[in-house]
């Protein structure tokens, strides 16, 4: 658990130095930053589809998951909850209504750019399994970097990713704990497609190109361990 306490600390660190940083930093700078953010969701969703997409078993998986997390999600209303969350947490703050949004797509974004990645999914595994840290520490570092961006964008109600990361890692670390090795790499690999997904679904909306509602898509990463759940006790 060390390097998912490290990386939690990386996150809450780096967003405090972001929001120092930010009244230094120059609105057009601020819109650049933005972009760049859109921009890097849309790379690293695509990087992580293209790299799991060739090792899938069941092609079908992923539109099925998106299909119906979508459906669940929009029942549950997310998207709309946790706007009016960060309405209620913001109202105080400012005045201005329209960085509210954005302060609500940009923590969706940092939580799933922090939490569904290889190094988020497979850290914690080897931590608890191998006793290894090194996927941890470097998702740390990367997640530190990005925070400071996400902060002098955002603003510091990004660190409220981090406690979602603790819990995340923390639940694949207890899992994986529990269970030994019996978790199976073709799960990771549809996680990983759903995950990368759903990143691109993010940055469209970042970029403006169209607003997906992505957290309403979220249940859709709980579709595929349900699948393999099933299809352990079926066969």
């Amino acid at each position: 658990m060390i390097g998912t306490i490290t990386n939690t600390c990386a996150i809450i660190v780096g967003s405090a130095l972001g929001y120092a940083l930010k009244r230094g930093i120059r609105p057009e700078w601020q819109t650049v930053l933005f972009d760049a953010m859109g921009l890097a969701s849309i790379a690293l969703g695509t990087n992580a589809v293209c790299q799991n997409m060739p090792h899938s078993l069941y092609p079908v998986l992923f539109i099925l998951s998106l299909a119906l997390g979508g459906l669940v999600g929009t029942m549950l209303r997310i998207d709309q909850r946790l706007k009016s969350l960060v309405d209620r947490l913001q109202k105080h703050k400012t005045t201005d209504t329209s960085q509210r949004p954005r302060l609500a797509e940009g923590l969706t974004t940092a939580v799933l750019l922090y939490c569904i990645g290889t190094l988020s999914i497979l850290g914690p595994i080897n931590s608890a399994l191998l006793g290894d840290e090194t996927f941890l520490l470097t998702n740390a570092t990367l997640d530190f970097v990005s925070s400071i961006i996400f902060s002098a964008t955002y603003g510091f109600g990004i660190s409220l990713a981090a406690p979602v990361l603790f819990c995340w890692q923390g639940g694949i670390w207890l899992i994986a704990r529990l269970s030994g090795s019996i978790i199976p790499p073709a799960l990771l690999t549809e996680m990983g497609i759903v995950g990368g997904i759903l990143i691109i679904s993010s940055g469209l909306g970042i970029l403006h190109v169209k607003d997906l509602r992505t957290l309403n898509l979220l249940p859709a990463l709980f579709i595929p361990p349900l699948f393999f759940l099933l299809k352990s006790l079926l066969c």
